[in-house]
């Protein structure tokens, strides 16, 4: 993770403004930085998204691949996430630190995503046990500027609402023997319903307050966070404790509450980007990838 040094001064400074609720750029303790969320950005995708969140930015690729469904799960797909952080996002991402940093992000979207409905895993099943739709989820942060589980999830959410996977069908012939067919239309194709899929809400505690989206000098001012992840009717999916310090329980309840307030409100803020986003078809600006 990104380290900032700081002095007592400056830390002081950043606390102090954080228990008055009034933060170094002029936030409330609940307000997350403006938030740039663009689709469809890498043309050799099923689905993708870019999100830049403060200084923070991330790229969400999913392509889509045939497979075998997995033993224990024969009627459904799944989905497998990559991560990898640049290592000209921040100076501590260089060799270890990035693939270390890469695999703790990648098992947090596993475990988000491993919620009962949060996908509709069925739909992605071509032929019980013999062929089913892989999703291939590859993350890329460009940047580090605070809070990256976050703008990670959002993008997420975003590549997802932006997948298109090919239409099949499955023909058998006289033998039995059982052949594959994807449509060449790209407007027939299967969309994901994203309404269930969680968004991560890290809540940072900061002297005797927590904030959301924490920039890099706040994270340097606090001790433990909480990862929750949130679906857009605030119900709670998972939660996870980072950080050196400790949280007593009424703090955890607190700032799970909040959590699930400022997650219902996101997801409600990104649901309205990407419907406004779809409205304009094919007629809308693309900034693009290196835009």
């Amino acid at each position: 993770m990104a380290m900032v040094v700081l002095s007592e001064a400056e830390k002081l400074y950043i606390v102090h403004g954080v228990q008055e609720d009034l933060r170094v750029d002029g936030r409330g303790c609940e307000d997350y930085r403006c938030a740039e969320v663009e689709t469809d950005v890498v043309s050799n995708t099923s689905g993708s998204a870019r999100v830049k969140l403060g200084d923070t930015d991330v790229l969400v690729g999913i392509k889509a691949e045939m497979g075998t469904p997995k033993l224990e799960k024969p009627d459904e797909g799944y989905l497998e996430f990559y991560v990898d952080c640049s290592s000209s996002a921040t100076p501590e991402l260089e060799g270890r630190g990035g693939e270390e940093l890469g695999t703790d992000i990648a098992n947090t979207l596993y475990r988000v995503f491993s919620c009962e409905n949060c996908v509709d895993l069925k739909s992605l099943c071509i032929n019980p046990r013999e062929h089913c739709w892989v999703l291939y989820v590859d993350v890329l942060l460009l940047e580090c500027g605070g809070n990256i589980f976050d703008a990670i999830s959002i993008a997420v959410k975003a590549a997802l609402f932006n997948t298109r996977i090919p239409k099949v069908r499955v023909l058998e012939d006289e033998e039995g023997t059982k052949e594959i067919e994807l449509s060449d239309d790209p407007y027939d194709c299967i969309r994901l319903n994203v309404d269930e899929v969680p968004c991560i809400v890290t809540l940072s505690k900061i002297g005797y307050r927590h904030v959301v989206d924490a920039t890099l000098q706040e994270e340097a001012c606090s001790l433990a966070s909480l990862l929750i992840s949130v679906t857009s009717k605030g119900t709670l999916t998972s939660v996870k404790k980072v950080g050196k310090g400790s949280l007593d329980p009424e703090s955890i309840f607190e700032m799970m509450e909040t959590g699930q307030r400022v997650g219902k409100s996101l997801h409600i803020a990104l649901q309205k980007i990407l419907d406004e986003e779809e409205s304009l078809g094919t007629s809308r600006p693309k900034v693009g990838f290196l835009g």
